[in-house]
């Protein structure tokens, strides 16, 4: 299963479109991690699971986080600001224990990352508008063969692969 995760377009919506379009016949779910900050039923939002971040204001119809099932493996997706992920990742490593989540997918800091921590791999895709850290504008595709093997690639908008940043994880 392969997982396109996006996080932080901040308005952006023929980019994201674009990013669907590279790799739509490569992926199985494609996730958004908030602050869109486009209308829920935006044509360009449509084949994404979404998340309300704190920049969705009255984006009320978003939820804070979800649990997505997909192919035998639990994802956990939220903004992460509910979290303060800024701070710590110590409230969202909790969460996603009590989801027995397999990936975390989370933005907020605009940092693309990844780490393991209690057999669960964490991904910031960073932002496809306003990176910080660096200044690609990233997203990530998770491959995830079974679970023991998660490979997370991360994407400059144009589609080079950031090899620097990619990993991969055996559990």
């Amino acid at each position: 299963m392969n997982v396109l995760v996006v996080s932080d377009s901040h308005g952006l919506s023929k980019e994201l479109k674009e990013i669907q379009e590279l790799h739509k016949n490569q992926v199985d779910v494609m996730i958004h991690c908030g602050d869109s900050e486009l209308e829920s039923d935006h044509e360009h939002l449509r084949h994404f699971h979404n998340v309300q971040g704190n920049m969705d204001l009255g984006h009320d119809d978003f939820p804070n986080e979800i649990l997505v099932e997909e192919q035998g493996f639990r994802l956990f997706v939220t903004h992460g600001h509910l979290y303060n992920v800024k701070m710590s990742y110590m409230n969202l490593a909790y969460k996603a224990e009590e989801y027995d989540a397999d990936l975390a997918f989370f933005g907020h800091s605009h940092v693309a990352e990844s780490f393991e921590k209690n057999g669960t791999v964490f991904v910031n895709p960073g932002s496809i508008r306003l990176p910080r850290g660096r200044r690609e504008k990233t997203y990530a595709i998770c491959e995830c063969k079974d679970r023991s093997h998660i490979k997370v690639r991360f994407f400059e908008f144009n589609g080079n692969e950031l090899t620097e940043l990619s990993k991969e994880y055996h559990l």
